[in-house]
């Protein structure tokens, strides 16, 4: 099951150094891409996460813990932008993603996966037994229902399951809540590993967990813009006084790079599989 000369398709995002070394940060165009944030109105929240997905050391920091398993046919859930998936996927087998958003679906067919199904986890049509690995990352289905969402995976998969969940202790819910106090995004600080194992009996435990640190990184045009964006996901009123306050944090976090502004979230994640499923 570990070992072996196992093959990977050649990343498109630019992760083409992981197989030295994997500990660095993309150095292709698209790790550089940002986010237009002049507009607070206009910016999608899962496409600003793909976004800084990209621009971070993310993939390159996950995939050596899963560098020893033989992927097989992947079956993607909660795609997302695709950055893991396309690194993890072995070249010349099946890669099937779920993903319902359709902004993250188009990103998606910029990789070339055998099949995107436009469905939540819950809804999908996929036959029992039809890949090797189920792969599931930064999804809330392992914190929100994870002894259904287990079940399924297990209907689903011969081989392995892999679950990502957040390890950090600090938020986990709106994008850049960590680069936040505490008093301002007022969100629950316990990891998500934690909760997912409260929620599993020993039987339904995985075989391993790992965790690796990692930092989100976002590339924004418009500092301005994204403070502001933040105060309404916040639920801020136009005229809150920590609206200016905001926009003075984030602008003192914040580095000049190409394209914009850079912020960085120092975040952590756990890698629990589940292998030899079928034995």
């Amino acid at each position: 099951m570990f070992g072996g000369a196992t093959v990977r398709a050649q990343s498109t995002y630019g992760f083409d150094n992981l197989w030295h070394d994997g500990c660095h940060r993309p150095a292709s165009a698209a790790a550089f891409e940002s986010i237009e944030t002049h507009d607070p109105h206009a910016i999608d929240p899962l496409v600003l996460y793909a976004t800084g997905i990209g621009a971070s050391d993310y993939v390159s920091r996950i995939f050596p813990l899963l560098s020893a398993l033989t992927i097989g046919d992947l079956l993607d859930v909660g795609a997302g932008g695709g950055q893991l998936g396309a690194t993890v996927r072995e070249r010349d087998r099946r890669w099937t993603c779920i993903e319902p958003s359709t902004a993250m679906r188009t990103r998606l067919s910029r990789l070339g996966p055998s099949l995107v199904l436009p469905h939540g986890w819950e809804d999908a049509d996929v036959a029992p037994e039809t890949h090797d690995t189920v792969l599931a990352a930064n999804i809330a289905a392992p914190l929100t229902a994870p002894k259904r969402f287990l079940e399924t995976c297990r209907r689903w998969a011969t081989r392995n399951i892999v679950w990502v969940v957040p390890a950090q202790n600090g938020p986990r819910g709106l994008c850049l809540a960590g680069c936040l106090p505490a008093e301002w995004h007022g969100e629950d600080e316990t990891p998500g590993i934690d909760i997912v194992l409260a929620q599993l009996s020993p039987e339904e435990a995985p075989a391993s967990i790992a965790v690796a640190d990692w930092t989100f990184s976002l590339i924004a045009t418009d500092v301005p813009g994204l403070a502001s964006y933040l105060a309404d996901r916040l639920s801020w009123t136009s005229t809150d006084a920590r609206r200016s306050e905001l926009v003075e944090h984030l602008t003192r976090r914040a580095r000049p790079v190409r394209g914009g502004f850079r912020l960085d979230v120092p975040r952590k994640s756990a890698v629990l599989v589940w292998r030899d499923l079928k034995k």
